[in-house]
């Protein structure tokens, strides 16, 4: 009796392991994931052993009711125990196997910052319905963006910034109507913004720095209500600055540096809430907008290296706060105005102008 007990006992942990555990198809992709990867000093694969990969598989968790692995959580910089054990951050090398798409639940997908993962961005990545998280920064992927990028409707977090990524921006990523943040920076992804990334309504973050992208800022751009964070800089873009861009509500921080940007500065950059704004190191012209005021609040003004002439405008001395101010290199000439701002700041915010005169410069 006793014997047959542990029998019918050993049968319902079996079952209910079966009913609670993953499926063995999710078993055998993460295992061919896994097979893809190098790990050799952490020894964060060491856990992925056992027949029920949602318990206890380091950086695997499944969905509470179907028990389908949900989320991959893969980061080479963590606070995580065995992190600070090693005394080191995470190298990996290895590529995204292609059996990662047999996940069909996946909700997320994290692998950053091992710096050593190479290969592409499997194209049937676009196939998961379900995910809302792709972060695949730090590492050394190359190939294109999926060019059908746009069939993820519920993606909101899209980032793959330090990487070798290279082509064009897909059209089709402007589909993704979630996108909450963007991040594409330090990559090698050529050819223009597309013209219709106004399209992209929820996106409050636009990380596009560091990389070879040409043509025109799109106007559509400042559609995007809830755009907080535009940052376009290091990159070989031309043309004048929208006036649009000056009249988004939320923009608070706008980086145009390092580019091939020319025409004059729009009025509305400088009379908006934008907080954070640097244009330096383009082919700007004409003169500074005198269009300050006490509702003027910058914790950043950068205009250095363009060709910016005329004198500083009177108006500066009545913002509310300029933390740094840079308009070095122009072509500007004229006295500099005593009081705030300008009396906290170094030679350095004003050398090499025509005939700019005055403290912290020489006499006029």
């Amino acid at each position: 009796m006793q014997r047959f007990c542990s029998i019918i006992l050993a049968i319902l942990l079996a079952v209910f392991s079966a009913v609670n555990g993953c499926s063995p198809s999710d078993r055998a992709a993460l295992l061919a994931f896994k097979a893809a990867l190098h790990e050799p000093h952490l020894g964060i694969f060491d856990s992925w052993k056992g027949a029920d990969c949602c318990h206890n598989w380091y950086g695997v968790s499944c969905d509470a009711e179907s028990h389908q692995v949900a989320d991959i959580n893969l980061r080479g910089e963590s606070e995580d125990p065995i992190f600070e054990r090693a005394h080191r951050t995470g190298f990996m090398t290895g590529f995204i196997s292609p059996e990662i798409c047999r996940l069909t639940r996946l909700s997320s997908i994290t692998v950053a910052d091992w710096k050593g993962i190479t290969g592409e961005i499997p194209k049937c990545i676009t196939t998961l319905s379900f995910l809302r998280i792709l972060d695949l920064i730090g590492n050394k992927i190359s190939g294109e963006i999926p060019a059908d990028i746009g069939k993820l409707q519920r993606l909101t977090v899209l980032n793959i910034a330090d990487n070798q990524i290279s082509g064009r921006i897909p059209a089709s990523l402007t589909n993704l109507s979630s996108l909450m943040h963007l991040d594409l920076r330090n990559n090698k992804i050529s050819g223009p913004v597309p013209r219709k990334f106004g399209r992209l309504r929820m996106l409050s973050r636009a990380l596009l720095s560091g990389n070879q992208i040409s043509g025109p800022i799109p106007g559509s751009i400042s559609r995007i209500y809830r755009l907080a964070d535009l940052d376009l800089s290091m990159n070989n873009l031309s043309g004048v600055i929208p006036r649009s861009l000056g009249k988004m509500a939320v923009l608070a921080t706008l980086n145009l540096d390092c580019n091939k940007i020319s025409g004059t500065i729009p009025t509305t950059l400088l009379s908006s809430s934008i907080g954070n704004l640097n244009l330096s190191r383009n082919a700007l012209e004409g003169k500074i907008p005198d269009v300050f005021g006490p509702g003027s609040y910058f914790m950043v003004i950068d205009l250095a290296y363009n060709k910016l002439s005329g004198p500083l405008p009177r108006t500066l001395v009545a913002a509310s706060y300029i933390g740094h101010l840079d308009l070095s290199y122009n072509h500007l000439c004229g006295r500099i105005p005593t009081g705030a701002p300008f009396d906290h700041l170094d030679a350095s915010s004003f050398t090499h102008n025509d005939c700019l005169c005055g403290k912290p410069l020489g006499a006029c």
